[in-house]
C-alpha cells in the first residue's frame, strides 16, 4: 500500500488535471456553438447560388456543360481533401476520420493524392508514406471563407488542368453534441442534382413551359455559371471545415466531460485509500506504543 504522502501527491495531481479538463470542456462548449452559427450563416448564400444555377441549367438555350460539371470517361487519378484536427484530447475524432478515409480510398482503385487540413491527419498519412501534395493545417481557430477559399481554388485548378479526374471531400458531419459522423462527398465534378422543376424537357407534366421566366444575366451566362460553380465548390469546402470544427469541439467536450466524471470517481477512490493508509499508520503507532509499554512492564 502506498504511503499517505504518496496518496496526497496523487490526489493533488488528479485535482490539477481535473481543473484543466473542466476548462477545456467549457471552451469546447463555447466554440461548438460558434461553429454551428457559422454553418447556419452560409446556408442562405448556398441556397441562392443553387437556385441561380438550376435556373440557368434548365433554360432551353443553355450552352454546353461547364467543365466542372462534366464527368470524365476514365479516372486515372483522384484527389482527396481530408479534414482532421490540429490537437488531440478529442476522443476518437481524428482516428475515426483517418480510418474512414483510408477505407474509402481502398475502393477507388486508382492512385490517390491527398490535401490535408489538420496536423493530426497529416501526420498519420505522412507516416504511412501517402502522397500528400498540399497541407492547410495553419488555419485560424475560427476560419473565415477567405482563409479556406485557397483549398477550393487549388482543387479546381488541379481538376481543370487534368492532373486529377475526381476530387473527394472527407469530413466529419456534425449532427448533434453527441453524434458526429465521418462522411464524404464528391467535390468535383460537381454533382448537380436538379430540383423538382428542373427536368431536361422544356415542358412540365401539365404542358406548361418550365422556362416560362427567362432572365438576362450580366456580364453573361457563361461567366456567371463559372463563378457560381467555383464559389459553390469553395463553399462546400468551407462548410465541411466548419462542420468538422463543430464536431471536433463536440467530441472534445464529451471527452473532457467523461474525464471530469472519471476524475471524481478517482478522487473518491484515492481519498478512500488515503484514509486507509492514515488508519493503518495510526494503528501501527498504537501497536508500537502498546508494545513499548508492555516491554517496560
Amino acid at each position: 500500500m502506498a504511503s499517505a504522502h504518496e496518496m496526497r501527491q496523487r490526489i493533488r495531481s488528479v485535482k490539477n488535471i481535473a481543473q484543466l479538463t473542466r476548462a477545456l470542456e467549457a471552451v469546447s462548449i463555447s466554440r461548438v456553438r460558434k461553429a454551428e452559427n457559422q454553418v447556419s450563416g452560409t446556408r442562405p448564400y448556398g441556397d441562392k447560388a443553387w437556385e441561380v444555377l438550376r435556373h440557368l441549367a434548365r433554360q432551353r438555350d443553355r450552352e454546353e456543360v461547364h467543365p466542372l460539371l462534366t464527368d470524365r470517361s476514365e479516372v486515372h487519378r483522384a484527389l482527396v481533401v481530408m479534414i482532421s484536427g490540429n490537437r488531440g484530447l478529442a476522443g476518437a475524432y481524428n482516428s475515426n476520420i483517418v480510418q474512414y478515409t483510408l477505407n474509402f480510398v481502398k475502393h477507388l482503385n486508382v492512385p490517390v493524392a491527398y490535401i490535408t487540413a489538420g496536423r493530426r491527419g497529416r501526420d498519420i498519412l505522412m507516416r504511412q508514406e501517402a502522397d500528400v501534395v498540399a497541407d492547410f493545417s495553419d488555419l485560424p481557430a475560427e476560419p473565415s471563407f477567405n482563409d479556406v477559399s485557397a483549398i477550393g481554388s487549388y482543387v479546381i485548378d488541379e481538376f481543370l488542368q487534368g492532373n486529377v479526374d475526381e476530387v473527394y471531400l472527407m469530413y466529419t458531419r456534425f449532427e448533434s453534441l453527441l453524434r458526429q459522423i465521418p462522411s464524404h462527398k464528391k467535390l468535383l465534378p460537381l454533382e448537380y442534382q436538379p430540383g423538382p422543376g428542373d427536368a431536361d424537357s422544356a415542358t412540365a407534366a401539365d404542358g406548361t413551359d418550365n422556362g416560362e421566366f427567362v432572365y438576362l444575366y450580366e456580364p453573361g451566362r457563361t461567366e456567371i455559371i463559372s463563378r457560381i460553380i467555383s464559389r459553390l465548390t469553395e463553399l462546400q469546402v468551407y462548410t465541411a471545415i466548419l462542420g468538422s470544427l463543430a464536431s471536433e469541439h463536440a467530441a472534445r467536450m464529451v471527452a473532457m466531460k467523461s474525464a471530469n466524471e472519471n476524475s471524481v470517481e478517482l478522487l473518491d477512490a484515492l481519498q478512500l485509500e488515503l484514509n486507509r493508509a492514515r488508519q493503518q499508520s495510526i494503528t501501527n503507532d498504537i501497536l508500537d506504543i502498546v508494545g513499548g509499554a508492555q516491554a517496560l512492564e
